[in-house]
């Protein structure tokens, strides 16, 4: 088996009289996104404060590579750091500074690089994450979701092997939240680093991580896929879980999977007892990566919001909606045959105009492609066979474009 990149091993930190970590075991691989979940003020950060060397155990063994931490001379241990970097809650960006001296700091601080080699590399930086024309402002002067890009090529100035971050969508709308983990899984994918997140946003954060733990009263009482953690048979995990997942509207573009399989469960007894039918219709937005890429993570998530909120409108009440991927919308139908469905969309695309699902200037060439695919539900099948028929039939539903 892979030996982890970050191992933690029977960690234990007190604070006062005040027992945080009680026996934390962990491991992290390289090149996954592996997010630590659990209650508010459980420790999450101080475990993170732990991963990146701000705090020392009380006991307890950290590895790298399945090197001892505490077995490194203090050189080692130092230049060790240099592979790490970190974003903190909300952003932690220096007003009197403007984007470009606040992406450069770390070089300036960390580094003897002239500063002309300084400014090529901030400006590289900024250009990969589409900021590259806003150095000279202030973080004042710009958005929300520019602030976090600013902060993730701070972080990412260095070349850093391992990114931590601290809630990074604190404080921010769902459109922004879901807008801030596309961003993480994008760049993560184009830069390979190995991220450790600390998120209470469930279910939008089993989106993009490999791996989840779950930290609770002091112990990771749970390590394993999302798709794992949400089979879980432990009260405390399922609490959790649908403790968390049920203060959000499943028609408000943030649920998850589970929600569609709580309604998928429900619609099956009615088919099942009464011989009620129902169908299930995927909308996948077709080119979400190439519009992210090329206006920003907010426009994408825009339309996926703003397209639940039109369908919304046209639905019943004994029907359901909600995300059920970073670029998908299911749909469950009730009393509804796989006809009617698709007469369901004609309908829903004649009342569409791309204008209603933007919340930004469209650039020249932009465009989204819509898809739908269309599944009706038997007796005998499962959520994950309805939704892959549904998928295996997906066809053009809309098409948006500027020219």
């Amino acid at each position: 088996m892979t030996t982890p990149l970050i191992q933690l091993r029977d960690i234990h930190k007190t604070f006062g009289s005040n027992p945080v970590l009680n026996g934390v075991n962990l491991n992290i691989y390289r090149g996954e996104i592996t997010t630590i979940i659990g209650k508010s003020g459980g420790g999450k950060s101080v475990l993170l404060k732990h991963i990146i060397g701000l705090l020392e155990p009380d006991s307890g063994e950290i590895l790298l590579d399945g090197l001892p931490l505490s077995a490194m001379k203090k050189s080692d241990r130092k230049s060790l750091k240099q592979k790490f970097s970190y974003m903190f809650q909300g952003n932690a960006l220096f007003d009197s500074l403007n984007v470009y001296e606040n992406v450069a700091l770390p070089l300036k601080e960390k580094t003897s690089l002239p500063e002309r080699e300084i400014r090529k590399r901030a400006g590289e930086k900024m250009a990969q994450l589409d900021i590259a024309g806003i150095g000279d402002r202030y973080p004042a002067e710009i958005s929300g979701g520019m602030k976090k890009r600013v902060a993730l090529a701070r972080a990412l100035i260095t070349n850093p092997e391992i990114i931590l971050f601290d809630e990074p969508t604190t404080g921010l709308d769902p459109i922004r939240k879901n807008a801030v983990h596309g961003m993480i899984s994008d760049y993560q994918k184009k830069f390979g680093f190995t991220g450790v997140v600390v998120s209470h946003e469930i279910p939008d954060i089993f989106y993009i991580s490999q791996r989840i733990a779950m930290l609770n009263n002091g112990r990771i009482i749970f390590e394993g896929s999302p798709d794992e953690i949400q089979q879980a048979q432990v009260p405390e995990i399922q609490n959790f879980i649908y403790g968390m997942e049920n203060r959000r509207s499943g028609f408000n573009g943030s649920g998850h999977q589970t929600y569609v399989e709580q309604r998928f469960n429900q619609e099956k007894l009615r088919l099942c007892d009464h011989n009620i039918t129902f169908s299930l219709i995927i909308f996948t937005l077709e080119n979400f990566s190439e519009i992210t890429e090329h206006a920003d993570h907010m426009a994408g998530q825009t339309v996926l919001t703003n397209l639940t909120d039109r369908i919304r409108h046209h639905i019943n009440i004994t029907d359901s909606c909600s995300r059920c991927g970073l670029n998908k919308i299911a749909l469950l139908l009730s009393n509804t045959d796989i006809e009617q469905a698709r007469a369901f969309c004609q309908r829903l695309s004649k009342e569409i105009k791309g204008d209603d699902l933007l919340d930004i200037k469209p650039y020249p060439g932009f465009c989204f492609s819509i898809r739908a695919g269309f599944a009706q539900a038997t007796r005998d099948c499962s959520l994950e066979a309805l939704m892959e028929k549904a998928e295996s039939t997906s066809n053009p539903f809309y098409t948006f474009n500027i020219f």
